[in-house]
This record gives C-alpha cells, sequence and structure tokens, in this order.
C-alpha cells in the first residue's frame, strides 16, 4: 500500500505503483490539508479578484478576464482544448505512475483543488480505470500538458480509458463502474494540467532500468575479461581508492567480486602474452561504468527532490492569502538529466560493443574460434550479432543528442523558453531498450567464450551467470538465428534477473 498523505513519495512506490503490485491510498489528514487553498480560491472567484487561471485565460491570453460565472466552463475547456496528443499510446507502467503523481502533487495543499479530484484520480488508478494517453504533444514547460490533458478527461466523462488492455470510451467506464462525472470548479482544470509529473514518471521509471543495464554492464565485463584471458589486476581496490569516484569503486568491486576463484584468470596471471596490459574496453570498465553510475545517481537526488516538490501554478498561499504565478513547472531541471541518462546509458552500450568486437574478431580474442562459430567457415556463429550491436550503438549515439538544448517557443512567445523534457524522456526510453540488447549480444558471445576455456572454471560469479543464462538459451552447436536468444536475454536484464549477483 502506498499513502499519498502530501509528503514526498519514495522512487520505489512509484515503481510498485507503476508494476501494479502496490495499491495506493489518501492519508486520513488529506482533506484538511487541502481546504485552506480551497477555500481561497473559492474567494478569489467570489470577489471577482484578477488572478491567473482562475478569473483570466491562459498563456498568452493571460490578461482576458473571465466573469466568475463562467470559472468552471474555463477549466472544462482547458482540458478539451489541450487534449491535443498524437502517436503512440503510453503503456500502463507509465499512466498508473502519472496518476500517482498526479494525485500526491494536487493533496500538498498549494493548488487549490477540491479533496473529491484527489479521490477519484485514485479511484480510477485502484479500480484499474486508466486513461488513455497518447505519446506525443507535450514541450515540457508549463508541465506537461497535452499527456495531462488526456489523463484528466476522464474524470469528467471524456476521453478514452483501457481497462483489461481494452480501450473505451470514458463516459461509458464510468457508468459501467457507477462513477458520476466530475463537474470540475474554478482552477481544477488548470491544477491537473500544470507540473512535472509525466517527465518525473518517465525519469524514475527509467532510472529503475538504468541501474539494471549498469549491474549487467558489470556483469558483462566480467565475463569478457575471463572469454578474452583477460586480467583481474585493474579491478584492485588498491587502484579505486586512489580515485575515489563512488560509482568507479562499486563497478570495479562487482568485476572483481564476480571473478574471485575465477580458475580462467588464475591460469595467465603471470603470463606476460595475456598479462601485461587489456584494452581499455577491458581495464577501463570500472571508470566508463562508473561513471554512469555517479550519474544515475545524480539524477536519482534530482528525481527525489522533484517527488517532494510543488510544481503547480499558480501556487495558492492560503497562509498570506495570495495566489502567485511562478515558473516551478518548468521542466529544466529533469529535462537535463534525462538527456544526461540517456548520455550515459549510450556509453554502457558503446563499451560493451567494443568487447564483444574483440571476443568475435579471430585475431584480438586469445585463440577463440573466429566469431565463436561451431565450424568456422561453415558456420558464421555470432558474426551478425555484433552487427546488431553495432547498430544499436549508432541509433543510441543519435537519440543521445540533447532534447534539453531544443527550445521552441510556444503560445504566442509568451511561453518563449520550454524544456522540451519529455521528448528527453520518451527518447531515454528507446535508448534503454537498446542498451539491454547490446548488453544481451556481449553476455551471450562472452558465456560461449568462457565455455570454450574449458575444462578451466570461471569464477563463482561468473559462473552462476552462465549457468542462468544456459537455463534460458542454448549453446551454439550450428548456425541458427539468434535474434531471440539476444532477445531473451535482454529480457532476462530488464526484468532483473542479474540483480541477483550483487548484494
Amino acid at each position: 500500500m502506498v499513502t499519498i498523505d502530501g509528503g514526498p513519495l519514495a522512487i520505489g512506490d512509484v515503481v510498485a505503483v507503476a508494476d501494479g503490485v502496490a495499491t495506493v491510498e489518501i492519508g486520513s489528514g488529506v482533506p484538511e490539508r487541502m481546504r485552506p487553498a480551497r477555500e481561497l480560491v473559492e474567494q478569489c472567484v467570489a470577489e471577482n479578484r484578477t488572478v491567473y487561471g482562475i478569473t483570466t485565460g491562459f498563456g498568452r491570453m493571460a490578461t482576458t478576464h473571465i466573469e466568475p460565472e463562467q470559472a468552471a466552463r474555463l477549466q472544462v475547456g482547458l482540458l478539451r482544448s489541450h487534449a491535443s496528443g498524437v502517436g503512440e499510446r503510453l503503456n500502463d507502467r507509465v499512466v498508473r505512475a502519472m496518476m500517482l503523481l498526479r494525485a500526491r502533487t494536487l493533496s500538498q495543499g498549494y493548488s487549490g483543488v477540491r479533496p473529491v479530484i484527489v479521490e477519484r484520480i485514485v479511484e480510477l488508478l485502484n479500480r484499474g480505470l486508466l486513461p488513455v494517453v497518447p505519446g506525443q504533444g507535450s514541450v515540457g514547460a508549463s508541465g506537461d500538458l497535452a499527456p495531462f490533458a488526456h489523463l484528466a478527461l476522464p474524470l469528467i466523462g471524456e476521453g478514452a480509458v483501457r481497462v483489461d488492455g481494452k480501450e473505451q470510451g470514458a463516459g461509458a467506464a464510468l457508468a459501467a463502474a457507477g462513477l458520476t462525472p466530475l463537474t470540475l470548479a474554478a482552477k481544477e482544470g488548470l491544477s491537473l494540467l500544470n507540473g512535472t509529473e509525466g517527465m518525473l514518471t518517465l525519469g524514475v521509471l527509467a532510472l529503475d532500468r538504468a541501474w539494471t543495464l549498469a549491474n549487467a554492464a558489470d556483469i558483462a565485463c566480467a565475463l569478457s575479461v575471463e572469454g578474452l584471458l583477460g586480467s583481474s589486476k585493474p579491478f584492485q581496490p588498491r587502484i579505486h581508492e586512489l580515485r575515489p569516484h563512488p560509482g568507479q569503486i562499486r563497478s570495479a568491486a562487482n568485476i572483481a567480486g564476480l571473478l574471485e576463484g575465477s580458475a580462467i584468470v588464475a591460469s595467465h596471471a603471470d603470463d606476460m602474452v595475456h598479462a601485461v596490459q587489456d584494452a581499455y574496453s577491458l581495464r577501463c570498465a570500472p571508470q566508463v561504468h562508473g561513471a554512469s553510475r555517479d550519474t544515475m545517481t545524480h539524477a536519482e537526488s534530482v528525481f527525489v527532490r522533484e517527488l517532494g516538490s510543488v510544481v503547480d501554478n499558480p501556487i495558492v498561499f492560503a497562509d498570506d492569502g495570495t495566489v502567485v504565478s511562478g515558473g516551478n513547472f518548468h521542466g529544466q531541471p529533469l529535462a537535463v538529466v534525462l538527456d544526461f541518462l540517456a548520455v550515459v546509458a549510450t556509453e554502457l552500450g558503446s563499451i560493451s560493443e567494443r568487447r564483444t568486437d574483440r571476443l568475435l574478431d579471430p585475431d584480438r580474442s586469445a585463440g577463440l574460434p573466429p566469431f565463436l562459430a561451431p565450424t568456422p567457415g561453415l558456420n558464421s556463429g555470432y558474426m551478425l550479432a555484433q552487427y546488431t550491436a553495432a547498430a544499436l550503438v549508432a541509433e543510441n549515439r543519435v537519440l543521445s543528442h540533447p532534447a534539453s538544448v531544443e527550445s521552441i517557443p510556444t503560445s504566442g512567445l509568451q511561453e518563449d523558453h520550454v524544456s522540451m523534457g519529455w521528448g528527453a524522456g520518451r527518447k531515454l526510453h528507446e535508448v534503454l531498450a537498446n542498451t539491454a540488447n547490446v548488453l544481451a549480444v556481449e553476455i551471450m558471445c562472452a558465456v560461449a567464450a568462457v565455455q570454450h576455456r574449458q575444462p578451466l572454471q570461471p569464477g563463482e560469479g561468473t559462473g552462476a551467470v552462465c549457468r542462468l543464462i544456459r537455463d534460458h538459451v542454448a549453446p551454439l552447436e550450428d548456425d541458427r538465428p539468434i535474434g531471440p536468444d539476444i532477445e531473451t536475454i535482454a529480457r532476462l536484464i530488464e526484468a532483473g534477473e542479474l540483480n541477483q549477483f550483487f548484494e
């Protein structure tokens, strides 16, 4: 059970709700927490004050005054007009997390909406009535406006929802569930749209995936060290204590731990042919993987702060009776780190592909069969697996161009600098999927290379990884389509199955 009480949420809570393994409840103190701000909004309407988004239009039309009797109509029109998204629909994991974070933001008591809005979002979430949200259309500045408009429409019985994987009109779905569409009051439509929770959702779920890739990268490297008759000396703790980046220390320890007890490594520990100096992709792996880990840690700190932040606009300060229009909805803090995550995930794949190429190259693989083919010449073995990895790394390099520097002004130049954080998050997930497949290629090839070193046995950790992979992917005894093998290993990575090899 995840409780919304107006305070911060933990990353693990968001992931649990996204995965559908946790339900959501509203803390008993939330209605009272929200009451003062709501009363102030109603007072502003009753007194016909000029307050942005309550008695005015939006964006460039902020100077247009709206009469009190039109305040509710204004909010409904806002939801309808902003539901302009297009493209592939967001998956259920993303939608569930967005609903959770939207409800959390409104529960803080700075938005001025009624508790019933939060209650209905949570009810739809727990009952599996998930809004249908197109994936494209946000520039990440006044919040993720278009996605949130589609997310909010079902509250008023409009738009569409997905129930048990099937799309249907929201009005019919609400009726079938015995629910009456809500009638929005002043400011509620605006508060349902403003905020960074869409970008934050993409970031939190991406970070969860990225940590599993970092672990998989360390595992892949350890296997390649054995397969290539590399040295374990570069992973000694004393080296990394002299340059104490936390991620570097962690990656080195992971790789060293996996190689512990390796008869393969021990067989050439003092061999001047194999143990003088390995290629960068092997001996510098802790430095490269570690830089990715440290960037993930930085991203986590940003996401944690955002999970406790007020990102609505305008912000209702009930303590002094003011409603202030600011810029907390701007996505730049998230957009930048989403771009960072794409870069470091791409780098995990880039160095992995170089190790794969070395495993398959007959001139650089320390005596392995060309392309790890069972019968080289008659069989091509894993030759094309490296092509796949190279193609995905190239694609990731294009996707790693930062979205956060690509501002395009909107709303008649009122919103003249936008973050493009939503786009940064969307392409980040593509990068992560590609990187999982690149790492899967290396692991597939490295396991085969390790087994070519028999009767020498791998380390306790790498040996356990080999057994796990062989439980799912058979050794290559003759040429066969290997795309399914790559995807099988990628699914194991994404499911976190390789995390078990670390504490």
